[in-house]
Order: C-alpha cells, then structure tokens, then sequence
C-alpha cells in the first residue's frame, strides 16, 4: 500500500464511541477477518472492479473506463445496489485519501475534536499510511493535541504495532472469543496474534480498551470469564473492558438467524468478570 494515501470507506467526522471524546473515525476499507456476524461486510474486501454492479444502478453513479469501476459520488443516492450486486464482500463506494486530504477534513471540525481514530474493515492492513497520517498529525502545531488511536482486530504482528507505537497514543482490541477454535470459527482465524497484541499494548501503556462481543450460542466468552480475568488482570488489574451486545439487525448470512443478547446476559457476564477481579467494565447504553 502506497504510504501517502489510502482506500477509505468512510469517515465519521463526530463519534463519542471509537475513543476517548470526541473523535473523528476513518474506516478504511479492507479486512483480514471474515466474521460471520459482520454488520458492514461490505468493507472486507477492495473492489476487483469486475463491473458487474455498473450496469444495476439507477442513478448512473457508477461507470466502467478502461477496466475500471468509477464511482461518481454527486450522482448516487445510496440505494446500495451495488453491494448488493457485489460477488466480493466489496464496494465501490470508497474513497482515495492522501495524506493532506485527512488533514483538511481534521481542521474543519478541529474546535470539537479530542482526537482521530483509525477503523476498518481492519485498520492495520493499511499500516504505512496510518503511520505517516500520525507523524504528519504530531508534527502539525494547530493538530499535535490530538491523540491518535487505531481501533483493530488485533491480529497485527508485535513488528508492525512497533512501527506505529511511538506515533500511536492507544488502541481498542477486539477479543472475539477465549478458545483459539471458537474463534476460528467466528472470523476465519485463530487469536494467538491477538492475545499477542493485548499483552504488548498493556506493556508498552498503549492498550486503551479490550472489547468483548457477546454472541448468545455462539461464543464463549461467558464460559470463560476466569480465564479472561485471569489473563487481564495480570496485565493490568485496572485494565479498561468494553462489553458489547450481539443484535441481528443489518447482518447477513446464518448470524440474521442468531439470537441478540439480552440485557440480562451482559449483565451477568459483567459480574462474572468482577467476581475474578475486573473491575474497569462498561456495558452497552442501549440494547437492541
């Protein structure tokens, strides 16, 4: 991946959930994970510009010039035909950023913004470019307060967060399930890697958050609490967990069929995890 730019999905000038404060979030499209119960699909792969989904829009966003799916932004209505077209977990509803373009979308919202974060799809798979977004963010006077996050699935190597680290203020991990076969299942790969990067953020002091999703039925995470637990507290007692709830709402596949977790479940998860000695928990605002 070229360093000065890279292929982005979206960007959310304003969320409160993806980091300390108020924060913009840059989701990158691509990702080495293929859950089952992914709510955006669609960001997994980078479009193989077959063009199968041209000919399926309405509002003529979308053309075919030399081998090549254009996306005409000011033509589409966000009708989705596309992805739903798409053959490839893709879109061509992306965007090419280059370095100073992400500045210029930072500095319009600057007076509200505490910091950037980085998202995916998997964030880490463009990591040349987020490394040299960071630098050019430190080194910027009007921008160097701002704390620069990466929320990832974890599954980068130790060699590439300490290619990022000294430019890095945190990141949030995601741990999809305790059991390396559980968690192949869910997302087509084991976690050794993963389990690997919470235990060198929380060394290195750049591990904000570890995110638990709970997936009635599906994952083990509530029959694991002491292992969980165990394996956190070691690393830091006050080590910050994030509790999400499962719902079926905008998945695809066998995970519509999937029960949403309740209220209840997450609760009783939670108190599982203090019984072991977990104590720096949040659990969902709204359950769906």
């Amino acid at each position: 991946m070229n360093k000065s730019w890279a292929i982005v999905n979206k960007l959310l000038p304003f969320s409160c959930v993806d980091g300390p404060g108020n924060r913009l979030v840059i989701f990158l499209q691509g990702c080495n994970f293929k859950c089952s119960n992914c709510h955006n699909p669609y960001t997994i792969s980078r479009c193989k510009d077959c063009g199968d989904c041209v000919t399926t829009c309405p509002h003529q966003a979308l053309t075919f010039i030399n081998n090549k799916v254009i996306w005409q932004s000011s033509n589409c209505q966000q009708c989705d035909n596309c992805i739903n077209t798409c053959n490839y977990q893709s879109t061509p509803m992306t965007y090419n950023y280059n370095i100073e373009d992400i500045l210029l979308e930072i500095r319009k919202y600057l007076p509200f913004l505490n910091g950037i974060t980085i998202s995916g799809g998997e964030a880490t798979l463009q990591l040349p470019f987020i490394e040299k977004l960071f630098q050019a963010i430190k080194q910027a006077e009007d921008l160097k307060h701002l704390t620069c996050f990466i929320d990832s699935n974890g599954y980068l190597a130790k060699t590439g967060w300490q290619k990022v680290e000294r430019v890095m203020d945190g990141a949030m991990i995601d741990l999809k399930a305790w059991d390396t076969q559980v968690h192949k299942k869910l997302t087509g790969r084991d976690n050794d890697r993963v389990k690997q990067t919470i235990e060198y953020l929380a060394q290195i002091g750049k591990l904000h958050e570890v995110r638990f999703l709970v997936i009635p039925e599906h994952t083990d995470l509530q029959n694991s609490a002491k292992q969980l637990a165990d394996f956190l507290i070691i690393l830091n007692p006050q080590i910050k967990v994030r509790i999400n709830a499962f719902h079926n709402h905008g998945v695809h596949g066998i995970a519509k069929t999937w029960p949403a977790a309740t209220q209840q479940q997450i609760e009783s998860f939670a108190a599982e995890l203090k019984h072991y000695g977990l104590q720096n928990i949040t659990l969902p605002s709204i359950y769906l």
